[in-house]
């Protein structure tokens, strides 16, 4: 069978979510910059487009990244990001609207081919690719960057694992930097430098979703330093690192060695690229209303002191409320006391506020309640609500019986985590710590930096069970925008890791995993949809996960921004391959 490149279901859902949305302003020459378009025009539309080569474009962001070794990342931003010089076997087109959700060919000439059980499946690379330095990219790099990126934890903690779960002989690969043979794992072949082959233990349908990961994204093995080769970057995409300084910043500029000729999708127009880091979010969100940056890229939207300024006057016009294909959710550890009872993870499901909760992070613009894991953008995405309460505003008697069914009439006392540099969450966490408190559960907020809030805290299991983090703030959006590309890393067994976890209540339930694997092999489109509601309705049962806002970002373009569009693809954010500058 061919998987498609996006399903109608996907398409549908978003062409009602992202509404109607004029074209923006702007003539080919750079027009009257990014504020010239109207309120969300960036949802459908390409607003102030320009052909206008040179300049420079320059981003703020608050905190830092997981890293920006493509083999080591797994924030939305920096895979949408990191596309500028790492270039990955298929990517989803840079485009607007619903087009943004199509899987395109990038390194590979063609989607991916794959055998009649979808169990084995090829790709073959365009002619002519080469690195910064004008040597040949081949196959083999892209073997060897996935086999860094999955099987190395001891260097490369951050990424998901799905080449490690599903490649045959991938549970007892051992990693490049132990197993120094030359062949490597057998299950991925390198015919010639042309040709790559995946050979599964189970059939796949959404693998060409997979290979848009930046970690297929190619590294040659004599340049390779490990945790280190952040520092020295080695370029397959029009941008390379003219600078890079940890915890401060990133100057790109361009590769000389970059062929648009077997680049299709990527026009490569500024000169150059800055990157900022630790930039306080208000400053960031003040240098967008003064033009003196290009874009924000966290992605994530003002800040809620900065959305009454931006929601009225001049500035209405420069914003896009989109969807960002994510919920907001808490996490209960079952690994952790009393979390490791369901009742007392039913207690929180009952007792929360959640409508108090989205008014705390900035409400309506913020997002919509949440009652599933799935959002609705997603496809598979079922409506239910199993924790049903009048205004989503939490109901005390069914929290306090199952405080009683748990052992815990008068409550009990545990911590829930945040990340200090994003304002809303935290102010989530002071709204449900106010709310629960209502029912006898006493909250001690913890907060920790975003950059490293899943590899040395919250996604650390022993980190988390050391210091008793019962409830842990998440936010998620699908790695790609099916049922399974957004559930398995946060609820199936296999994504429980040492450091670097995303599965942060540790579920490790075996009849969910089963469903998750038998669902992913079902090459029955309509089948494999339906079940991806039905296994977001067992982990609700379980109570583990406490659905609270289905996230927009409330986006602001700078006024000397072009080629500005939401991509659907990144968790709502606009697309940086397509960003240009004005300036």
């Amino acid at each position: 069978m061919k998987t498609r490149r996006v399903t109608a279901a996907i398409a549908s859902v978003l062409a009602l979510s992202l509404g109607a949305a004029a074209c923006g302003g702007g003539d080919d020459n750079g027009g009257n910059g990014g504020g010239s378009g109207k309120k969300d025009a960036a949802l459908t539309s390409i607003v102030n487009p320009s052909s206008k080569k040179g300049g420079t474009v320059t981003y703020e962001h608050s905190d830092v990244p997981d890293s920006l070794d493509p083999g080591n990342t797994y924030y939305g931003w920096v895979q949408n990001f990191s596309r500028l010089y790492a270039r990955a076997l298929t990517t989803f087109k840079p485009a607007a609207g619903k087009e943004g959700l199509e899987v395109v060919p990038d390194l590979a000439e063609s989607l991916g081919t794959p055998s009649d059980d979808a169990k084995t499946w090829t790709y073959k690379l365009r002619k002519g690719l080469k690195y910064q330095d004008g040597t040949p990219i081949t196959s083999k790099d892209v073997k060897y960057a996935i086999l860094r990126s999955n099987f190395a934890p001891e260097a490369l903690s951050n990424g998901p694992t799905y080449f490690k779960a599903y490649l045959e002989g991938g549970d007892k690969y051992k990693g490049p930097y132990k197993d120094k043979s030359a062949d490597g794992l057998k299950s991925i072949e390198t015919p010639d430098d042309n040709t790559i082959v995946f050979k599964l233990k189970q059939p796949f349908a959404d693998f060409d979703y997979l290979a848009t990961f930046s970690q297929t994204a190619p590294v040659p093995q004599s340049k390779d330093t490990g945790a280190k080769y952040v520092q020295n970057i080695v370029s397959s995409g029009p941008y390379q690192f003219q600078s890079y300084e940890e915890g401060r910043g990133a100057t790109l500029v361009r590769n000389k060695n970059w062929d648009p000729k077997t680049d299709p999708i990527r026009k490569a127009l500024p000169d150059k690229i800055s990157v900022k880091f630790k930039v306080n979010p208000v400053t960031v969100d003040n240098d967008l209303l003064s033009d003196k940056i290009t874009g924000d890229l966290a992605g994530t939207g003002v800040q809620p002191q900065t959305q009454p300024k931006v929601l009225q006057g001049k500035y209405a016009s420069q914003t896009d409320s989109s969807y960002a294909g994510a919920t907001q959710y808490i996490a209960l550890n079952v690994n952790v006391a009393p979390f490791d009872n369901i009742h007392c993870r039913k207690a929180v499901q009952w007792g929360l506020d959640k409508q108090s909760v989205l008014d705390a992070m900035g409400g309506s613009p913020k997002g919509d309640v949440a009652t599933t894991l799935l959002p609705p953008s997603v496809n598979g995405y079922t409506k239910f609500d199993t924790y049903a309460t009048e205004g989503h505003k939490g109901n005390v008697a069914k929290a306090k019986e199952e405080l009683k069914a748990c052992g815990k009439p008068n409550g009990f006392n545990t911590i829930l985590t945040a990340r200090s540099d994003r304002p809303a969450e935290v102010a989530q966490a002071t709204a449900v710590q106010a709310s629960l408190k209502k029912i006898g559960i006493n909250i001690e907020i913890k907060q920790f930096p975003s950059g490293k809030y899943f590899s040395n805290f919250a996604g650390v299991p022993s980190y988390v069970h050391e210091h008793k983090l019962g409830m842990l703030s998440m936010a998620w959006g699908a790695d790609w925008p099916t049922g399974f590309g957004f559930l398995d890393q946060v609820v199936n067994g296999s994504a429980i890791k040492p450091s670097g976890g995303t599965n942060l209540s540790e579920l490790n339930d075996p009849a969910i995993n089963k469903a998750l694997k038998d669902a992913i092999g079902n090459t029955d489109d309509a089948a494999r949809t339906k079940a991806w509601g039905d296994i977001d309705k067992m982990v609700l049962d379980n109570a583990s996960v406490v659905p609270v806002v289905y996230r927009k970002n409330l986006l602001l373009r700078s006024e000397s921004a072009a080629n500005v569009t939401v991509t659907q693809a990144y968790l709502g954010m606009y697309d940086y391959v397509l960003m240009s500058s004005t300036k």
